[in-house]
């Protein structure tokens, strides 16, 4: 686990050399560190700043604001619409009869920092797999070919161990490339599989949300319904009981302000977009994933396009040649090495490829 927060350090580099794709980077890059910032700003506002400011009659204020940042304060939902002022004092706050008036607790936001930096270290699993099954092979393998200026007898050396590399290991690949299919696959099962979470997390709301902020404002002013009050609610609120002076129970209604909230509902209104356009994006290159795994021709159109400059029929032949391991491996060495190194490679392994089937 501590290699794992070892790694996230290193987000915000470039990678000298590329092992994935642009869509496996928005998973372990972007995602992280938008889940990361909002986790820290959460944070800053929660535990630096003042979270929740209570207002009651005879309790002391420092008591009352730590009780209810503890034990949650509630909002009544059949009473989210009306005007303000006159119906009701804000958004869900009124007044109610116990045992006969919906109460709703809102105690998540306590957690939404944490859930937060759960889910940034969630979205790095699949990538901290990918470098450990990888092993560098990539690394390794491109040396430093993807300098353009390399001396012409060490280009000429390494040029010829990668082709006999990619000779001796022929269609024995194929296990390393299932394996980053595998983290691909992952990744789409976590981003889905976030959304129930957080959807879960927030009490069924987050499904939803974006959908409903959206079509909040095209809604008349005193028939609408805001979800962000609805799930974020900024005034609240609490009861507190303690004993009299006879020994009989008290109850305390206050009311309750919750700036953290302003920051929250935008947070999760962001991430609502961001998770529904990062599952569709994903979801779209498995799709092309799956293309790419079933049909040769789908791999020579990508094999020549990562190569323009090379004879159409050398890259047929190395594409004929190789199966789908194969290909990926070159495919992804195509990314790292300058695309004139990249040429010449593939003129020498095609010709090598066509001296052993005649042999």
């Amino acid at each position: 686990m501590f290699d794992v927060f070892g790694s996230v350090k290193g987000l915000l580099k470039i990678d000298a050399v590329c092992i994935d794709n642009n869509v496996f980077r928005l998973h372990y890059k972007a995602t992280v560190i938008i889940l990361i910032a909002f986790s820290l700003l959460v944070t800053s506002r929660q535990y630096i700043g003042d979270p929740i400011d209570c207002i009651v009659d005879e309790i002391p204020l420092n008591v009352m604001d730590t009780y209810c940042w503890i034990y949650s304060t509630f909002t009544i939902p059949n009473r989210l619409t009306g005007r303000v002022g006159l119906d009701i004092v804000q958004p869900g706050v009124a007044s109610h009869v116990d045992g006969t008036d919906e109460v709703k607790y809102h105690k998540y936001y306590q957690w939404v920092c944490f859930a937060l930096f759960f889910q940034a270290m969630l979205f790095y699993v699949p990538r901290y797999l990918w470098k450990t099954w990888e092993g560098g092979r990539i690394k390794m393998l491109v040396l430093d070919l993807n300098d353009p200026i390399v001396n012409e007898d060490c280009k000429t050396d390494r040029k010829r161990l990668l082709v006999d590399y990619f000779v001796t290991n022929l269609h024995m690949q194929n296990f390393y490339a299932f394996r980053f299919f595998i983290c691909e696959v992952l990744n789409f099962v976590n981003v889905v599989g976030q959304i129930f979470f957080m959807d879960y997390f927030l009490d069924g709301e987050f499904s939803t949300y974006g959908r409903d902020v959206l079509s909040f404002t095209e809604m008349e002013p005193e028939d609408r319904e805001d979800p962000m009050s609805r799930v974020f609610p900024k005034v609240t609120k609490c009861t507190f009981h303690k004993y009299g002076p006879s020994g009989s129970v008290q109850k305390f209604d206050g009311l309750c302000v919750l700036p953290l909230n302003i920051v929250n509902e935008k947070i999760y209104v962001f991430l609502w977009f961001w998770f529904v356009f990062l599952s569709v994006l994903t979801g779209l290159s498995l799709v092309y994933r799956l293309v790419v795994i079933f049909m040769p021709k789908v791999r020579l159109y990508l094999l020549r396009g990562k190569c323009k400059i090379a004879p159409q029929k050398e890259v047929e032949t190395i594409n004929s040649r190789c199966e789908i391991g194969d290909w990926y491996v070159f495919y992804q060495m195509g990314k790292n090495i300058d695309p004139l190194i990249y040429r010449e490679i593939i003129s020498d392994l095609s010709k090598k490829l066509e001296g052993k089937e005649t042999v």
